[in-house]
């Protein structure tokens, strides 16, 4: 049990934290000590495989493999969901990792929010409320979206103000399903953490966060200190095995990434999202070797 006083106390020094900072954003989740992680593995790790049809690869053996590696969380990405998915089809799969004992850590959508074009913009929030409703259906707790380029010519706190209405849009809807959107940290506008937190700083919706991608600040001389700042507002996290220091590849320090997530006190899913060059059947399993232990 956790003493009142003590929890208030913690409160507030979150909160004076936060006043202190001086790029202000989202007040920080409210988290418990300590910090509990659960290991998945994103499906976009083995995309090569996932997008060939004769490779003998669907999300339903991706399952079977993340049981076979022994990690409890499976990240089920869009892009390899077959053309037509129909309701179906999602209970048939949710059901699948019920028995295969593997739990959907999230998803993912392609989107652009910071689009001029009225009609692209709206279709791509009407594609983020469809695969809402899908991945509620499964069980999803969480997708991460993203937010887009500036485009040419367009002055950022143009661009900046539609990308946060459309996120504003989209969140609120998610809230209806019970669905967390994580913005994810993936160039264009959310290349620094100080873009990425001045979007999330104007947004007044529920259900809205950052997705934690460690491999994806490359624009910074110290993606570590990027990735501290953006680490109490995720509600979805993502670890890579590669790192980008002023865009120079370097291996992560994976522990030092794993102890920013436990140093904001998140709890929730890690997903290795493989992209680097060894094959991922041969790489994969020697990476959730090293990361089962910085889990427990």
């Amino acid at each position: 049990m956790i003493e009142r006083r003590s929890f208030l106390a913690g409160t507030a020094l979150c909160t004076a934290a936060v006043a202190a900072s001086p790029l202000r954003a989202i007040d920080p989740f409210p988290r418990l000590k300590p910090s509990q992680l659960r290991l998945s593995l994103a499906a976009y790790s083995l995309r090569d495989f996932l997008t060939k049809p004769d490779s003998g690869w669907d999300l339903f053996k991706f399952v079977d493999y993340c049981h076979e590696l022994g990690i409890p969380g499976a990240e089920l990405t869009s892009y390899y969901f077959p053309k037509e998915v129909t309701t179906e089809y999602l209970v048939e799969l949710k059901q699948h990792c019920h028995r295969r004992g593997i739990t959907i850590s999230g998803g993912a959508i392609r989107n652009d929010y910071c689009q001029k074009d009225d009609a692209k913009l709206q279709a791509d929030i009407e594609h983020t409320k469809l695969w809402i409703d899908r991945y509620a259906i499964l069980g999803a707790p969480a997708i991460r979206i993203f937010a887009g380029n500036q485009p040419k010519g367009d002055e950022w706190g143009a661009t900046v103000d539609r990308c946060v209405k459309a996120c504003e849009a989209v969140s609120k809807y998610a809230a209806t399903k019970g669905v967390y959107l994580g913005l994810e940290n993936h160039g264009g506008v959310t290349a620094k953490a100080e873009g990425l937190l001045e979007i999330v700083q104007k947004v007044k919706a529920p259900s809205f966060g950052i997705n934690f991608d460690s491999g994806n600040f490359r624009s910074t001389s110290d993606p570590y200190s990027e990735l501290a700042q953006i680490a109490p507002y995720a509600i979805n996290a993502q670890i890579k095995v590669d790192i980008y220091p002023n865009g120079k590849h370097e291996q992560t320090d994976l522990k030092r990434v794993v102890k920013i997530l436990r140093d904001s006190s998140y709890s929730g899913w890690v997903a290795l999202e493989y992209e680097a060059k060894e094959p991922p059947l041969e790489a994969i399993p020697k990476w959730i070797d090293q990361l089962k232990p910085l889990m427990g």
